[in-house]
């Protein structure tokens, strides 16, 4: 009797020990509620796409951030740029909880959607200033899948949709450490600014020896990568490519406004000077004098 007992005071410990190591590897997304922490897990998923008309300096851009992001899974080309709500169906599809789509538009403008699907929010960007790694050519390498440091200016948080923003960049760009292509190796920083209401990105390798002294003591230095672009928030929505707007940005121009802007100007010139020719001409036929008797014309007439 004792032997059973003992028996089943043994298995009863293994079912403890197993439901407790179940409910260490289960993923929750609050703070725990009993006395021993729960394991985080980030399982945080990027689908990367563009529309088509892109052109092949963006394809290279879309490349570098591909190579950057380790947990990036780049899909085809969407052929409708009208049909947003399909976005959330392919990250779905593609077991993906974050999306990173680049729209192109007419006379090469790029716009950027930053979203957490399926349930949003969304950020609608427009994309400036874009120069890839190959463009820029800088003396910094990292490896290759590494994960990054995220650096936030002080800005994100002083503004409500700054930290909203922060959010998002920090659930895309944050590589989770199990992710597949990840190496377990820290090396460089990604950098968020904010400077005249637009979002200025930079990447840097971390350097911890000094290059003219490889045997020296270890001085810790940065040194820039690439890409870099800034972006331009223009608005925020509630739900993934759709919903209420949460944000409007009231300084944002469009470029397809600047454009028709500068050809009024251009049109405005052009009538100009066609009323300076029309008064230089009324000028010339008021100085004309009338024609005398003695004139040539007339006496050889």
């Amino acid at each position: 009797m004792a032997s059973i007992l003992k028996a089943q005071k043994k298995q009863a410990a293994k079912t403890d020990i197993k439901g407790k190591r179940k409910a260490d590897d289960m993923d929750v997304d609050g703070p725990s509620q009993g006395p021993e922490k729960k394991r985080l897990r980030n399982k945080q998923r990027v689908l990367l796409l563009s529309s088509r008309g892109v052109t092949h300096r963006m394809r290279h851009f879309m490349n570098d951030l591909e190579a950057l992001l380790p947990h990036v899974k780049k899909d085809a080309k969407l052929d409708s740029k009208n049909h947003l709500n399909l976005l959330p169906e392919l990250a779905d599809l593609n077991n993906c909880n974050n999306t990173l789509y680049f729209e192109a538009r007419r006379h090469e403008d790029l716009y950027l959607w930053a979203a957490k699907t399926p349930n949003g929010p969304s950020i609608k960007m427009h994309v400036q200033n874009v120069h890839t790694m190959d463009e820029l050519k800088m003396t910094g390498n990292c490896l290759k899948g590494s994960r990054g440091l995220l650096c936030f200016d002080k800005g994100f948080d002083e503004v409500e949709w700054g930290r909203l923003t922060k959010e998002v960049f920090t659930h895309i760009f944050g590589v989770p450490p199990s992710a597949r292509k990840a190496k377990p190796f820290i090396d460089h920083i990604l950098t968020f600014s904010i400077l005249d209401n637009k979002i200025w990105f930079r990447n840097f390798q971390i350097i911890e020896k000094d290059p003219l002294q490889p045997s020296g003591p270890p001085q810790t230095s940065l040194v820039e990568i690439g890409p870099r672009f800034v972006l331009t928030p223009i608005r925020i929505f509630e739900g993934a490519f759709s919903g209420a707007t949460v944000y409007s940005n009231p300084e944002f121009v469009s470029p397809a406004a600047v454009r028709s802007a500068l050809n009024r100007e251009k049109g405005a010139k052009y009538g100009q000077r066609k009323l300076a020719e029309q008064e230089r001409s009324g000028r010339k036929e008021g100085r004309k004098l009338e024609e005398n008797e003695l004139a040539v014309s007339k006496i050889f007439a």
